[in-house]
């Protein structure tokens, strides 16, 4: 394995953002992302056979429930043998003539304490996006509930939080700042890796998350789904206050 490349981490839950910041860091010049691996948004873990997908583990809205889907320092699938493997499986897909080399999966949210061991010399950019606009907009795909999935949001946050203390270089943005604030938030990327990050093709949408809190208000008032709006909040509100969002003001 090449030891002078530096390897980027994309994390965070689907539907947070990070496919829009894939595809901007990976335009950078001296960025290779995975490319043409014929796999949905050219996921990392969909081409590579050292450890399983998120889909093994429920997927959208669950995998994170899975204590076997968590891997960390301690995982016995960290030898010599699979950090080789896993490189060969990845560099495929990357052009090595490139200094830092990027791979992007969600799963990798709760996976960072890992990557740096299979990858020592690794920088990790986590996402976040709103808990109510990432359960709804999920919520076709998982086919689970509302109360599930803004569980396990925070049941990932939680774990990315405290797994974060353990990694050298790592940031945390949000998706909001990234769509309103794209400049800004890039320039702080271009500080963390010592690399300057510009966005010069890709179309940065702002008020995505509007539609997805009309919704909820509406199902906020609804005779149908009101009592289980207000349940959600009164149980997990507190615990999406303190990763600096709310149920209750948006």
């Amino acid at each position: 394995m090449n030891q002078n490349k530096k390897f980027i981490f994309i994390s965070g839950l689907h539907r947070s953002g990070t496919s829009l910041l894939y595809k901007i860091l990976k335009k950078q010049k001296n960025i290779s992302g995975l490319s043409n691996t014929n796999e949905l948004e050219d996921e990392g873990q969909h081409v590579q056979t050292v450890f399983e997908p998120a889909f093994n583990f429920g997927g959208v809205g669950k995998f994170g429930f899975d204590i076997n889907a968590r891997l960390d320092e301690r995982s016995k699938l960290i030898n010599d043998k699979n950090k080789i493997k896993l490189f060969n499986e990845w560099k495929r897909y990357w052009d090595l003539e490139k200094e830092y080399l990027l791979e992007k999966s969600p799963p990798n949210i709760i996976r960072t304490r890992f990557l740096q061991s299979m990858f020592p010399n690794s920088y990790f950019i986590n996402i976040t996006r709103h808990p109510i606009a990432t359960s709804l907009a999920t919520k076709k795909w998982s086919k689970t509930s509302l109360n599930s999935l803004v569980n396990h949001w925070i049941t990932c946050h939680k774990i990315f939080e405290k797994d974060s203390k353990e990694i050298k270089n790592i940031i945390n943005i949000k998706y909001e700042d990234l769509i309103n604030n794209t400049d800004e938030v890039l320039k702080s990327i271009s500080i963390f890796i010592n690399l300057e990050i510009k966005n010069t093709t890709e179309e940065i949408r702002t008020g995505i998350n509007d539609k997805y809190f009309s919704k909820w208000r509406k199902l906020s008032k609804s005779i149908f789904s009101k009592i289980q709006i207000q349940k959600i909040t009164e149980k997990y509100n507190k615990e999406v206050m303190h990763f600096n969002y709310n149920l209750k003001d948006f």
